[in-house]
């Protein structure tokens, strides 16, 4: 290298880019091409992201339960960066909060137009079937207490149509604790049929017959 060329600004030989020339142009705020492009690479650029969040912790509690998956594994079975989530919720319980009040919201639906008292345990058992990512966040998952349904529309309903086969004049409670009873055999008997017991060939009458009897008994009706 010539002395001329060692006291050049810089001290870079010809045809030697610059350091500041090689450096990668950044994002300008007005280029709404980059920016969405930037947004799409970090997962942030989404139709309905909240809604996406929801549907694939349904899928992942359906699959695996509600306590067999990370916030991490939502993000990647929703498609989006592992930092999206938390722009709508604050942790995975927060997702599964918003599932089991929508899951209970359905749950109330079906048992409302299930067409009276008879046909609800059937319903009961063909939402646990049917719908087992809602039906997981909703009994095995705890709920904080914000997201738990003491008195919502499933129960509400369950206790409105036994009241309705109670003795004029019996109290709410009488309603409720009834309710309660009928809940707990029918949790019981979908929740046999989720472990696969008893085990098929073993002479077992259905489900359906199982509650309906049990219910109708508990409920004084023949």
């Amino acid at each position: 290298m010539s002395e001329a060329e060692r006291d050049r600004p810089g001290g870079n030989p010809p045809g030697r880019k610059s350091p500041s020339r090689m450096r990668p142009k950044p994002v300008v705020a007005g280029d709404s091409q980059a920016t969405a492009g930037l947004a799409a690479r970090r997962g942030y650029h989404h139709g309905n992201l909240r809604e996406a969040l929801v549907e694939a912790t349904r899928r992942l509690t359906a699959e695996r339960g509600p306590h067999g998956f990370t916030l991490l594994e939502v993000a990647k079975a929703a498609g989006v960066s592992a930092s999206a989530p938390y722009r709508h919720f604050r942790d995975r319980d927060a997702v599964l909060a918003e599932l089991c009040k929508r899951g209970f919201a359905l749950f109330g639906e079906r048992l409302a137009a299930s067409g009276g008292m008879q046909r609800m345990g059937a319903t009961y058992l063909a939402f646990a079937r049917e719908e087992p990512g809602y039906y997981g966040a909703m009994f095995e998952w705890r709920a904080p207490k914000a997201a738990q349904e003491p008195d919502g529309d499933a129960f509400g309903t369950l206790v409105g149509a036994i009241a309705a086969r109670l003795p004029p004049g019996a109290d709410r409670d009488a309603a409720r604790l009834r309710a309660l009873q009928v809940w707990a055999i029918s949790h019981g008997v979908a929740s046999l049929e989720r472990a696969g017991m008893p085990p098929p060939g073993s002479g077992a009458p259905p489900p359906e017959q199982v509650l309906g009897d049990a219910v109708m008994r508990l409920l004084g009706v023949r």
